[in-house]
């Protein structure tokens, strides 16, 4: 694998994670659920995706710090990353996946509560004739897998990336490599005179 490539491959799988934690953000806004109540209204009860699923926002918002965090970190934890990352598509991604295709009463639990005031699992059973899915679930498990593929990619392919940026190192032995214009001013910023 070239250097351009393995740049290619990094840049890629940061913006699958990226985009599958913002995907999931956008997502937990969105109406997932909508709950008919058989109440004699026939009202629709709109269910966002933060109540259907409740893991959705935090594990959104973890992974895009996780994308940030994969363009400065070493190589040891590039893979801790890639795991994690794995961890939370898959987490989102079958979670997701439940609602789209189950339409479970406890993912109406929340709204159904707040709208009529019964909780507990007999009484939103009782009430609620029927739930249909909109496409947000589908999305998010599509949205998910890009999570999860990111991080196959970063486990794949970590090993080749380049290091970190040299603002991000802490210590440089001195008079070893070439020196350039950033180095001076480190030098400077620290007080040194890079002339002498």
């Amino acid at each position: 694998m070239t250097e351009a490539t393995a740049r290619r491959m990094r840049l890629s799988a940061v913006l699958a994670i990226l985009l599958g934690g913002a995907v999931g953000i956008i997502g937990s806004t969105q109406t997932w659920l909508n709950a008919t109540l058989n109440d004699g209204s026939q009202l629709a009860v709109p269910v966002p995706g933060a109540d259907a699923l409740a893991v959705l926002a935090p594990l959104s918002l973890a992974a895009l710090a996780l994308g940030l965090a994969l363009t400065i970190v070493g190589r040891a934890l590039r893979y801790v990353f890639a795991v994690v990352a794995i961890g939370f598509g898959a987490g989102l991604g079958w979670g997701a996946f439940r609602i789209a295709a189950e339409q479970p009463i406890d993912a109406v639990a929340g709204p159904v509560t707040d709208a009529t005031g019964l909780s507990g699992a007999q009484g939103i059973s009782g009430i609620v004739s029927g739930i249909t899915a909109t496409p947000w679930p589908g999305v998010t498990a599509a949205a998910s897998a890009l999570i999860v593929l990111g991080g196959v990619v970063v486990l794949a392919t970590a090993h080749r990336w380049s290091a970190g940026g040299r603002k991000y190192r802490t210590t440089r032995a001195a008079g070893t490599g070439p020196r350039d214009s950033i180095d001076s001013w480190d030098d400077l910023s620290r007080g040194e005179d890079p002339t002498s």
